[in-house]
Protein backbone atom coordinates (compact mmCIF):
# COMPACT_ATOMS: atom_id res chain seq x y z
CA UNK A 1 0.00 0.00 0.00
CA UNK A 2 1.46 3.32 -1.08
CA UNK A 3 1.16 6.04 1.54
CA UNK A 4 1.40 9.72 0.75
CA UNK A 5 2.71 12.36 3.12
CA UNK A 6 1.59 14.34 4.94
CA UNK A 7 -0.54 12.09 7.12
CA UNK A 8 -1.77 11.89 10.70
CA UNK A 9 -0.57 9.04 12.87
CA UNK A 10 -2.51 8.03 15.97
CA UNK A 11 -1.00 5.96 18.75
CA UNK A 12 -4.06 3.99 19.87
CA UNK A 13 -2.16 2.32 22.71
CA UNK A 14 -1.27 5.72 24.17
CA UNK A 15 -4.87 6.90 23.75
CA UNK A 16 -6.11 3.86 25.67
CA UNK A 17 -3.48 4.34 28.38
CA UNK A 18 -4.58 7.98 28.70
CA UNK A 19 -8.23 6.99 28.97
CA UNK A 20 -7.43 4.35 31.56
CA UNK A 21 -5.45 6.91 33.57
CA UNK A 22 -8.35 9.34 33.35
CA UNK A 23 -11.00 6.87 34.46
CA UNK A 24 -8.78 5.56 37.28
CA UNK A 25 -8.32 9.13 38.55
CA UNK A 26 -12.03 9.98 38.85
CA UNK A 27 -12.49 10.16 42.63
CA UNK A 28 -16.25 9.90 42.90
CA UNK A 29 -19.14 8.14 41.19
CA UNK A 30 -20.93 11.49 40.87
CA UNK A 31 -18.16 12.83 38.59
CA UNK A 32 -19.02 12.45 34.90
CA UNK A 33 -16.53 13.19 32.10
CA UNK A 34 -17.67 14.26 28.62
CA UNK A 35 -15.16 14.20 25.77
CA UNK A 36 -15.01 17.50 23.85
CA UNK A 37 -15.51 16.33 20.27
CA UNK A 38 -14.17 19.57 18.84
CA UNK A 39 -10.65 18.41 19.77
CA UNK A 40 -10.71 15.42 17.41
CA UNK A 41 -13.76 13.98 15.66
CA UNK A 42 -12.27 10.92 13.93
CA UNK A 43 -14.57 7.90 14.19
CA UNK A 44 -11.80 5.59 15.41
CA UNK A 45 -10.89 8.05 18.14
CA UNK A 46 -14.51 8.58 19.21
CA UNK A 47 -15.33 4.88 19.33
CA UNK A 48 -12.24 4.19 21.44
CA UNK A 49 -13.18 6.98 23.85
CA UNK A 50 -16.74 5.70 24.09
CA UNK A 51 -15.46 2.29 25.23
CA UNK A 52 -14.22 3.94 28.42
CA UNK A 53 -17.65 5.27 29.34
CA UNK A 54 -17.19 8.97 28.60
CA UNK A 55 -20.07 11.14 27.47
CA UNK A 56 -19.80 13.73 24.70
CA UNK A 57 -19.46 17.50 24.77
CA UNK A 58 -20.71 18.95 21.48
CA UNK A 59 -20.65 22.44 20.01
CA UNK A 60 -22.72 21.83 16.88
CA UNK A 61 -25.65 19.79 15.66
CA UNK A 62 -23.35 17.74 13.44
CA UNK A 63 -21.24 16.84 16.48
CA UNK A 64 -24.38 15.55 18.20
CA UNK A 65 -25.17 13.43 15.15
CA UNK A 66 -21.58 12.14 15.01
CA UNK A 67 -21.60 11.32 18.73
CA UNK A 68 -24.82 9.32 18.40
CA UNK A 69 -23.47 7.44 15.37
CA UNK A 70 -20.33 6.50 17.34
CA UNK A 71 -22.29 5.01 20.21
CA UNK A 72 -22.65 7.85 22.71
CA UNK A 73 -26.00 7.86 24.51
CA UNK A 74 -28.19 10.91 24.05
CA UNK A 75 -28.57 11.38 27.80
CA UNK A 76 -24.78 11.67 28.08
CA UNK A 77 -24.45 14.42 25.47
CA UNK A 78 -24.26 18.14 26.27
CA UNK A 79 -24.46 20.99 23.75
CA UNK A 80 -22.65 24.30 24.10
CA UNK A 81 -22.00 27.21 21.77
CA UNK A 82 -22.60 30.93 21.79
CA UNK A 83 -24.44 30.90 18.44
CA UNK A 84 -26.56 27.75 18.19
CA UNK A 85 -28.75 27.69 15.09
CA UNK A 86 -32.44 26.78 15.19
CA UNK A 87 -31.62 23.54 13.34
CA UNK A 88 -28.98 22.62 15.91
CA UNK A 89 -31.40 23.24 18.75
CA UNK A 90 -34.00 21.06 17.01
CA UNK A 91 -31.38 18.28 16.80
CA UNK A 92 -30.53 18.59 20.49
CA UNK A 93 -34.11 18.76 21.76
CA UNK A 94 -35.58 16.10 19.48
CA UNK A 95 -32.87 13.64 20.54
CA UNK A 96 -33.41 14.36 24.24
CA UNK A 97 -29.79 15.15 25.10
CA UNK A 98 -28.67 15.60 28.71
CA UNK A 99 -28.57 19.41 28.65
CA UNK A 100 -28.16 22.50 26.54
CA UNK A 101 -25.67 24.98 27.95
CA UNK A 102 -27.45 28.29 27.37
CA UNK A 103 -25.15 31.29 26.86
CA UNK A 104 -27.54 34.24 27.05
CA UNK A 105 -30.95 35.29 28.27
CA UNK A 106 -31.89 36.02 24.66
CA UNK A 107 -31.10 32.40 23.77
CA UNK A 108 -33.53 31.13 26.42
CA UNK A 109 -36.44 32.61 24.46
CA UNK A 110 -35.44 30.78 21.29
CA UNK A 111 -34.83 27.44 23.02
CA UNK A 112 -38.23 27.65 24.70
CA UNK A 113 -39.91 28.26 21.33
CA UNK A 114 -38.15 25.32 19.68
CA UNK A 115 -38.84 23.04 22.65
CA UNK A 116 -42.53 23.91 22.34
CA UNK A 117 -42.42 23.05 18.63
CA UNK A 118 -40.99 19.64 19.60
CA UNK A 119 -43.51 19.27 22.43
CA UNK A 120 -40.64 18.54 24.82
CA UNK A 121 -39.26 20.15 27.94
CA UNK A 122 -35.57 20.91 27.32
CA UNK A 123 -33.04 20.58 30.12
CA UNK A 124 -31.06 23.81 30.39
CA UNK A 125 -27.81 24.70 32.09
CA UNK A 126 -26.86 28.34 32.41
CA UNK A 127 -23.37 28.82 31.03
CA UNK A 128 -21.95 31.37 33.42
CA UNK A 129 -19.10 33.73 32.65
CA UNK A 130 -17.34 33.84 36.06
CA UNK A 131 -14.70 36.46 35.09
CA UNK A 132 -11.88 34.09 36.10
CA UNK A 133 -8.51 34.55 34.40
CA UNK A 134 -7.29 31.15 33.17
CA UNK A 135 -3.71 32.44 32.76
CA UNK A 136 -3.49 30.98 29.28
CA UNK A 137 -3.17 32.33 25.71
CA UNK A 138 -5.60 35.22 25.21
CA UNK A 139 -7.13 33.57 22.14
CA UNK A 140 -8.19 30.49 24.13
CA UNK A 141 -9.39 32.31 27.25
CA UNK A 142 -13.18 32.10 27.55
CA UNK A 143 -14.07 33.02 31.14
CA UNK A 144 -13.37 36.75 31.29
CA UNK A 145 -16.07 39.41 31.14
CA UNK A 146 -14.57 40.68 27.87
CA UNK A 147 -15.16 37.29 26.18
CA UNK A 148 -18.28 36.50 24.15
CA UNK A 149 -19.14 33.38 26.14
CA UNK A 150 -21.72 32.87 28.85
CA UNK A 151 -24.21 34.78 30.97
CA UNK A 152 -22.44 37.35 33.17
CA UNK A 153 -22.43 36.12 36.75
CA UNK A 154 -24.22 39.35 37.77
CA UNK A 155 -27.17 38.44 35.48
CA UNK A 156 -27.96 35.02 36.97
CA UNK A 157 -30.93 36.24 39.07
CA UNK A 158 -32.45 37.88 36.01
CA UNK A 159 -31.93 34.69 33.98
CA UNK A 160 -33.69 32.66 36.70
CA UNK A 161 -36.63 35.09 36.64
CA UNK A 162 -36.89 34.74 32.87
CA UNK A 163 -36.70 30.94 32.76
CA UNK A 164 -39.52 30.71 35.31
CA UNK A 165 -41.78 32.21 32.64
CA UNK A 166 -40.86 29.51 30.11
CA UNK A 167 -42.84 26.28 30.50
CA UNK A 168 -40.79 24.25 28.04
CA UNK A 169 -37.46 24.80 29.84
CA UNK A 170 -36.16 23.11 32.97
CA UNK A 171 -33.11 24.57 34.73
CA UNK A 172 -31.08 21.50 35.67
CA UNK A 173 -27.56 22.87 36.08
CA UNK A 174 -24.92 25.55 35.70
CA UNK A 175 -21.99 25.38 33.32
CA UNK A 176 -18.56 27.02 33.19
CA UNK A 177 -15.56 26.87 30.88
CA UNK A 178 -12.77 29.34 31.58
CA UNK A 179 -10.31 28.44 28.82
CA UNK A 180 -7.93 25.86 27.40
CA UNK A 181 -4.36 24.65 27.93
CA UNK A 182 -4.44 25.54 31.63
CA UNK A 183 -1.36 24.20 33.42
CA UNK A 184 -1.77 25.74 36.87
CA UNK A 185 -4.45 24.48 39.24
CA UNK A 186 -4.99 27.97 40.70
CA UNK A 187 -7.59 29.09 38.11
CA UNK A 188 -9.59 25.92 38.80
CA UNK A 189 -9.51 26.60 42.54
CA UNK A 190 -10.76 30.15 41.89
CA UNK A 191 -13.49 28.71 39.71
CA UNK A 192 -14.58 26.36 42.51
CA UNK A 193 -14.87 29.31 44.88
CA UNK A 194 -17.02 31.18 42.37
CA UNK A 195 -19.22 28.13 41.86
CA UNK A 196 -19.70 27.66 45.61
CA UNK A 197 -20.84 31.25 46.05
CA UNK A 198 -23.18 31.02 43.08
CA UNK A 199 -24.71 27.75 44.30
CA UNK A 200 -25.61 29.43 47.58
CA UNK A 201 -27.25 32.31 45.68
CA UNK A 202 -29.23 29.97 43.43
CA UNK A 203 -30.41 27.88 46.36
CA UNK A 204 -31.58 31.10 48.03
CA UNK A 205 -33.87 31.47 44.99
CA UNK A 206 -35.44 28.10 45.91
CA UNK A 207 -33.68 26.12 43.15
CA UNK A 208 -31.80 22.87 43.72
CA UNK A 209 -29.65 22.02 40.70
CA UNK A 210 -29.08 18.47 39.49
CA UNK A 211 -25.59 19.09 38.19
CA UNK A 212 -22.60 21.42 37.96
CA UNK A 213 -20.58 21.41 34.74
CA UNK A 214 -17.11 22.90 35.28
CA UNK A 215 -16.00 22.55 31.65
CA UNK A 216 -12.50 21.45 30.77
CA UNK A 217 -9.27 23.25 30.03
CA UNK A 218 -6.64 20.90 31.45
CA UNK A 219 -3.43 21.42 29.49
CA UNK A 220 -0.72 19.08 28.20
CA UNK A 221 3.07 19.19 28.00
CA UNK A 222 3.85 20.45 24.50
CA UNK A 223 7.51 21.09 25.39
CA UNK A 224 8.47 17.54 26.42
CA UNK A 225 5.66 15.28 25.20
CA UNK A 226 7.68 12.07 25.31
CA UNK A 227 8.50 12.61 28.99
CA UNK A 228 4.91 13.54 29.97
CA UNK A 229 2.54 11.85 27.53
CA UNK A 230 -0.35 11.61 30.02
CA UNK A 231 -1.59 14.61 32.04
CA UNK A 232 -1.95 14.45 35.80
CA UNK A 233 -5.67 13.72 35.89
CA UNK A 234 -5.54 12.75 39.55
CA UNK A 235 -4.29 16.20 40.53
CA UNK A 236 -6.89 17.86 38.32
CA UNK A 237 -9.90 15.97 39.67
CA UNK A 238 -8.62 16.33 43.24
CA UNK A 239 -8.98 20.13 42.97
CA UNK A 240 -12.72 19.85 42.35
CA UNK A 241 -13.17 17.01 44.84
CA UNK A 242 -11.54 19.12 47.54
CA UNK A 243 -12.75 22.64 46.76
CA UNK A 244 -16.23 22.22 45.28
CA UNK A 245 -19.13 22.13 47.75
CA UNK A 246 -21.18 19.49 45.97
CA UNK A 247 -24.67 18.91 47.34
CA UNK A 248 -26.13 15.47 48.01
CA UNK A 249 -27.27 13.74 44.80
CA UNK A 250 -25.64 16.49 42.69
CA UNK A 251 -23.37 15.39 39.84
CA UNK A 252 -20.27 17.19 38.61
CA UNK A 253 -19.55 17.16 34.88
CA UNK A 254 -16.28 17.79 33.03
CA UNK A 255 -15.55 18.49 29.37
CA UNK A 256 -12.03 17.32 28.54
CA UNK A 257 -10.69 17.27 25.00
CA UNK A 258 -7.05 18.24 24.45
CA UNK A 259 -5.83 16.36 27.53
CA UNK A 260 -7.41 13.15 26.22
CA UNK A 261 -6.22 13.08 22.60
CA UNK A 262 -3.43 15.59 21.96
CA UNK A 263 -0.43 13.42 22.73
CA UNK A 264 -1.63 10.35 20.85
CA UNK A 265 -1.51 12.14 17.48
CA UNK A 266 1.39 13.23 15.28
CA UNK A 267 1.61 14.91 11.90
CA UNK A 268 4.07 13.10 9.64
CA UNK A 269 5.62 15.10 6.81
CA UNK A 270 8.35 14.77 4.21
CA UNK A 271 11.09 17.34 3.54
CA UNK A 272 10.70 18.68 0.01
CA UNK A 273 13.67 21.05 -0.05
CA UNK A 274 16.39 22.36 2.21
CA UNK A 275 16.91 25.96 1.19
CA UNK A 276 19.87 28.06 2.25
CA UNK A 277 18.50 31.50 3.04
CA UNK A 278 20.34 34.73 3.68
CA UNK A 279 20.09 34.34 7.47
CA UNK A 280 18.83 30.80 8.07
CA UNK A 281 18.23 27.34 6.66
CA UNK A 282 14.69 26.50 5.64
CA UNK A 283 13.44 22.92 5.84
CA UNK A 284 10.44 23.10 3.52
CA UNK A 285 8.04 20.24 4.20
CA UNK A 286 4.89 18.99 2.49
CA UNK A 287 2.65 19.64 5.53
CA UNK A 288 1.44 23.14 6.17
CA UNK A 289 -0.98 25.21 8.17
CA UNK A 290 -3.68 23.35 6.25
CA UNK A 291 -2.81 20.24 8.30
CA UNK A 292 -1.87 21.90 11.60
CA UNK A 293 -2.93 25.51 12.00
CA UNK A 294 -2.07 25.98 15.70
CA UNK A 295 1.45 27.45 15.15
CA UNK A 296 0.09 29.99 12.65
CA UNK A 297 -3.01 30.76 14.71
CA UNK A 298 -1.58 30.84 18.23
CA UNK A 299 2.23 30.94 17.74
CA UNK A 300 2.08 27.59 19.51
CA UNK A 301 5.01 25.24 19.99
CA UNK A 302 5.05 21.65 18.78
CA UNK A 303 8.09 19.43 19.21
CA UNK A 304 9.51 18.42 15.82
CA UNK A 305 11.80 15.45 15.27
CA UNK A 306 13.61 14.32 12.13
CA UNK A 307 13.01 10.60 12.53
CA UNK A 308 14.98 9.40 9.49
CA UNK A 309 18.12 11.56 9.76
CA UNK A 310 21.61 10.15 10.24
CA UNK A 311 22.62 11.58 13.62
CA UNK A 312 26.29 10.96 12.80
CA UNK A 313 26.18 13.78 10.24
CA UNK A 314 25.94 16.44 12.96
CA UNK A 315 23.43 19.18 13.75
CA UNK A 316 22.27 22.44 12.19
CA UNK A 317 19.58 25.07 12.77
CA UNK A 318 16.45 25.12 10.67
CA UNK A 319 13.23 27.02 10.21
CA UNK A 320 10.65 24.32 9.49
CA UNK A 321 8.09 25.78 7.10
CA UNK A 322 5.22 24.53 4.99
CA UNK A 323 4.34 25.04 1.32
CA UNK A 324 1.30 27.30 1.81
CA UNK A 325 1.39 30.77 0.27
CA UNK A 326 1.33 32.51 3.66
CA UNK A 327 4.26 33.89 5.64
CA UNK A 328 2.67 32.50 8.81
CA UNK A 329 3.03 28.94 7.52
CA UNK A 330 5.88 28.19 9.94
CA UNK A 331 6.09 25.28 12.38
CA UNK A 332 9.12 26.38 14.35
CA UNK A 333 12.81 27.25 14.59
CA UNK A 334 14.97 24.47 15.96
CA UNK A 335 18.22 22.55 15.87
CA UNK A 336 17.97 19.18 14.14
CA UNK A 337 20.33 16.57 12.74
CA UNK A 338 21.55 17.55 9.28
CA UNK A 339 18.38 17.41 7.22
CA UNK A 340 18.01 16.62 3.54
CA UNK A 341 15.32 16.21 0.90
CA UNK A 342 13.23 13.13 1.56
CA UNK A 343 13.72 13.05 5.32
CA UNK A 344 10.62 12.43 7.43
CA UNK A 345 9.64 14.81 10.23
CA UNK A 346 7.29 13.98 13.09
CA UNK A 347 5.39 16.96 14.50
CA UNK A 348 4.15 15.85 17.88
CA UNK A 349 1.15 16.61 20.12
CA UNK A 350 -1.08 17.04 17.07
CA UNK A 351 -3.94 14.78 18.17
CA UNK A 352 -6.02 17.75 19.34
CA UNK A 353 -6.94 20.65 17.04
CA UNK A 354 -4.85 19.18 14.23
CA UNK A 355 -6.84 17.12 11.77
CA UNK A 356 -10.15 18.54 12.95
CA UNK A 357 -9.02 22.08 12.04
CA UNK A 358 -7.51 21.08 8.69
CA UNK A 359 -8.58 22.75 5.46
CA UNK A 360 -8.19 22.51 1.69
CA UNK A 361 -6.80 26.01 1.36
CA UNK A 362 -4.72 26.30 -1.84
CA UNK A 363 -6.96 23.41 -3.01
CA UNK A 364 -4.72 20.92 -1.24
CA UNK A 365 -5.65 17.28 -0.82
CA UNK A 366 -6.87 16.19 2.61
CA UNK A 367 -4.29 14.29 4.64
CA UNK A 368 -5.32 10.78 5.69
CA UNK A 369 -5.12 9.20 9.13
CA UNK A 370 -3.39 5.96 10.09
CA UNK A 371 -3.42 4.05 13.36
CA UNK A 372 -0.83 2.22 15.43
CA UNK A 373 -2.94 -0.88 15.93
CA UNK A 374 -2.92 -1.44 12.17
CA UNK A 375 0.81 -0.78 11.62
CA UNK A 376 3.65 0.87 13.50
CA UNK A 377 5.02 4.24 12.42
CA UNK A 378 8.22 2.74 11.02
CA UNK A 379 6.18 0.56 8.69
CA UNK A 380 4.09 3.50 7.48
CA UNK A 381 7.24 5.51 6.81
CA UNK A 382 8.67 2.62 4.82
CA UNK A 383 5.57 2.67 2.67
CA UNK A 384 5.97 6.39 1.98
CA UNK A 385 9.44 5.71 0.62
CA UNK A 386 8.06 2.95 -1.61
CA UNK A 387 5.43 5.41 -2.82
CA UNK A 388 8.09 7.96 -3.69
CA UNK A 389 9.97 5.39 -5.77
CA UNK A 390 6.85 4.14 -7.61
Amino acid sequence: MAIQTPFYYYDIELLEATLQSLTDAVPSSNFKVHYAIKANAEDRILKTIRKYGLGADCVSGNEITKALSCGFEANEIVLAGVGKSDAELHTAISNGIHSINCESIEELVVINEIAEQNNRVANISFRINPNVDAKTHHKITTGLSENKFGIPISEVSRAIAEIRKMPFLSLSGIHFHIGSQILSMDPFIKLCNQVNTLLDEIEAEGINLEHINVGGGLGIDYLTPDENPIPDFEKYFAVFHEHLNVRENQTVHFELGRSVVAQCGSLISKVLYVKKGATKNFAIIDAGMTELIRPALYDSYHEIENITADAALGQDNYSVVGPICESSDVFGELEMPITKRGDILQIKSAGAYGQVLSSNYNLRDSALAYYSDENDLKSYIGQTKESALA
